[in-house]
């Protein structure tokens, strides 16, 4: 593959964060309206599990090529190209409603999703200093979290029966296409890229390695699998949608503290505490029937699943040239697709208990707060970040 260095002189943030921001409405409107929706078209619910596994299994696949295409043709026409797939991949769905054709849907829409991810990411993390890009990463995930959330909001107003709903993310996608088709400026100039060797993985951070691991192995049974868990306690579609916005609701409030802390402290400590937290919410969700502490519990939930990835991959940056900086977003990606693939199976496994995928996210995050634990207090003071340049 031929070389090239993405610099930061013309890095606008306006494009990819408008861009991701519609994005993200349609992608959280249409992770909870497919479970859903599975009875309107004459499918089954036992789909759903493999509908989301597929998705991550393109997400992973994706995440070993986008930086080939982004040497290629540069990450504005990448952006283009990768949405432009998302939204051909929807309109097949309810073009061809059968298993078959969703499950290969969900396949290809991981793929440009994976793509949606490496680009923007890198876009945004191809920056001077690890505070600016601490900073940039906090508008990223603010911006996807918050259109998630406004996403979920969706479902009462515009339904979850039929082709509709899904002319209307088909819809959100074209505009999220016009910033980077219509503002042909402020992406990074590349000029010479280096890949991240075989040999040099092993000097990447290995906590972060297994955060993005980890994050996926939540974040995708929250995305694919909480809807109907949800709406099997609650039995109203109103209440899902209202708790679903409530979880990434608190995952974008985090963010402006999750950017704050993050070059002040020992990013190991930090997600140890978020999986603390998190695990404060999940014992919430299992023991209280009040609706405002169910709520808060759910918002706990939501601020330390989606703090999680932020860090890590911030981990992963820290001390890496620029032009390495794509090559390591894939790599967090690759690490965090396997865990999406995973954790929607494992979280299955926890089925025959009661509140089993609750208990499944518990379990992750206890792990996790643990081992971070153990790694922060036994790794030297100079590994532990802090405000630099």
């Amino acid at each position: 593959m031929g070389t090239f260095a993405c610099t930061n002189p013309r890095n606008s943030t306006f494009v990819p964060v408008v861009g991701l921001s519609f994005f993200a409405i349609a992608s959280g409107f249409l992770m909870s309206l497919i479970p859903l929706s599975l009875p309107s078209f004459g499918l089954n619910l036992t789909l759903t599990p493999w509908l989301v596994s597929i998705f991550y299994l393109g997400l992973l696949i994706g995440s070993l090529q986008i930086e080939r295409v982004v040497a290629r043709i540069g990450h504005r026409l990448a952006f283009i190209l990768f949405l432009s797939v998302l939204l051909l991949s929807v309109f097949l769905m309810i073009a061809v409603p059968t298993a078959a054709t969703w499950l290969a849907s969900r396949f290809i829409a991981g793929i440009a999703v994976a793509g949606v991810f490496v680009v923007v990411e890198s876009w945004l993390l191809i920056a001077d200093t690890a505070k600016q890009r601490a900073k940039r990463l906090g508008l990223y995930m603010t911006s996807l979290y918050g259109g998630n959330s406004l996403g979920q909001l969706g479902l009462v107003p515009i339904g979850v029966e039929g082709v509709f709903p899904y002319s209307v993310v088909i819809a959100v996608l074209l505009i999220a296409i016009l910033p980077p088709l219509l503002i042909k400026v402020g992406q990074p100039d590349c000029i010479g890229h280096q890949k991240i060797k075989l040999a040099e993985l092993k000097t990447l951070s290995r906590p972060a390695i297994l955060g993005c691991l980890v994050s996926g192995m939540l974040m995708a049974p929250v995305y694919g699998l909480m809807p109907l868990y949800i709406k099997a306690q609650t039995g109203s579609a109103e209440q899902t949608g209202m708790l679903m916005a409530i979880i990434i609701l608190g995952g974008m409030l985090v963010q402006p503290l999750v950017s704050y802390l993050s070059p002040k402290m020992s990013k190991t400590l930090l997600m140890s505490l978020f999986c603390l937290v998190g695990v404060l919410g999940i014992i919430g969700i299992l023991t209280t029937r009040d609706s405002v502490l169910l709520s808060s519990s759910y918002m706990l939930l939501g601020a330390s699943v989606f703090s999680i990835y932020p860090v890590a991959i911030s981990l992963a940056c820290d001390n890496l040239s620029i032009s390495k900086i794509v090559s390591a977003t894939e790599i967090m990606l690759l690490s965090y697709s396997v865990g999406s693939v995973v954790g929607p199976v494992a979280a299955q496994g926890f089925k025959h208990y009661n509140n089993g995928l609750v208990t499944y996210l518990g379990v992750c995050m206890l792990t996790m707060c643990i081992y971070m634990l153990i790694k922060s207090a036994t790794s030297k003071p100079s590994d532990h970040s802090a405000i630099s340049q």
